[in-house]
């Protein structure tokens, strides 16, 4: 999963990729400078494992960020900042709230609903040049003969034209499996995923909740593949620099319940519709990123595709009620670790062993 932290210059989108992924050497992807990093997801679930196992190794789920250049209506001129764009999963959209003297706004006040309603248009006039210069190509072809895949790509560009002449996003328009697996292909801006993040100034942490409960209404409520979180970027980057016991200390002197990376990335995961199962044992714990509803053959194909093809059973247990137990003999004799088919739905935080050919 790969992530893009978009936003207006000046606007904390560098001090965000901090926080999420530590130093990070800077990468080019063709022609437009970015910075690239892993952010390793946190997890108490696997952390709690590892104690029980005391495995050689301990493997985190992983999400990749890029830290975009600020984003202007002349960097979406740039064919490689578009194909950069294009190529990620969704949008981290970096919203300023907090005033600083000497860094100036570049629209001159803080307003973050205005700011995100002006890059939003500038996504949805991108995707309308896409559509209307695809359909041109579309109205020659049928006029050379009759297509039925290429009527099916048109009527629905027609409707997606008609939706962004409305100035609305992509994203929130309803689409059915067929006509979203059609889209795919074109890897509209304006379709991804978006989750806003609020960069709040140190003298405003214990406003925090209040501040995020009031933008989500103000600015998700009713739209659909859009969140919100909020973070202090200037508080919450110090972290990376600190131990696990300061790191704590630090945060509850702000008055902060938890990192800026654990809710980022759970704003994410829900957004997305992604939850973690695990694997566990003396060799290696590891969480495993896979969607929502997903069965456990797909599981088994994540961890390797063997597993999926020669696929028999899945042993599968809660990772606490594993923990309680110490392991996997004492959970078998309890019966709480049981066998599961192919069609079982993998539940968020279940341990998995998979038996196969």
């Amino acid at each position: 999963m790969k992530t893009a932290i978009i936003g207006l210059p000046q606007v904390g989108k560098t001090s965000l990729f901090k926080i999420l992924t530590g130093v990070a050497a800077e990468s080019r992807v063709g022609a437009t400078k970015v910075q690239l990093g892993i952010a390793r997801v946190p997890d108490a679930r696997l952390d709690a494992l590892a104690e029980t196992f005391e495995p050689r190794k301990v493997t985190p789920a992983t999400v990749e960020y890029a830290d975009m250049p600020g984003l202007s209506r002349e960097a979406l001129r740039e064919p490689s900042y578009i194909g950069s764009l294009r190529t990620v999963d969704a949008f981290a959209h970096v919203l300023r709230l907090f005033d600083d003297d000497t860094v100036m706004h570049v629209e001159g006040s803080l307003d973050p609903l205005r700011d995100w309603a002006n890059i939003d248009l500038e996504l949805v006039l991108n995707d309308l040049q896409v559509v209307e210069n695809r359909l041109a190509r579309l109205t020659k072809d049928l006029k050379r003969g009759r297509d039925a895949n290429l009527q099916a790509e048109q009527d629905l560009l027609q409707q997606c034209r008609a939706w962004l002449e409305q100035e609305q996003p992509l994203r929130q328009m309803e689409l059915g499996a067929d006509q979203s697996k059609l889209l795919k292909g074109f890897q509209f801006l304006s379709e991804k995923p978006m989750l806003l993040v609020l960069n709040i100034g140190e003298e405003r942490t214990d406003e925090m909740e209040q501040l995020q409960a009031r933008y989500e209404a103000e600015l998700v409520q009713g739209r659909k593949n859009l969140a919100l979180s909020t973070v202090c970027g200037s508080v919450e980057s110090e972290l990376v620099d600190l131990d696990e016991d300061d790191r704590q200390e630090y945060l509850e002197s702000y008055g902060l319940a938890s990192s800026g990376i654990e809710r980022l990335v759970a704003a994410t995961y829900d957004l997305l519709g992604l939850m973690s199962f695990l694997t566990a044992g003396e060799t290696e714990c590891r969480a495993w990123t896979i969607r929502r509803g997903a069965t456990a053959v797909l599981a088994a194909g994540t961890v390797h595709t063997d597993f999926a093809k020669r696929f028999i059973r899945a042993e599968t247990i809660q990772w606490d009620a594993l923990v309680s137990h110490g392991g996997y003999t004492k959970a078998k004799e309890s019966g709480e670790l049981r066998l599961e088919g192919k069609d079982y739905v993998v539940q968020d935080g279940d341990v998995l062993v998979f038996r196969h050919g």
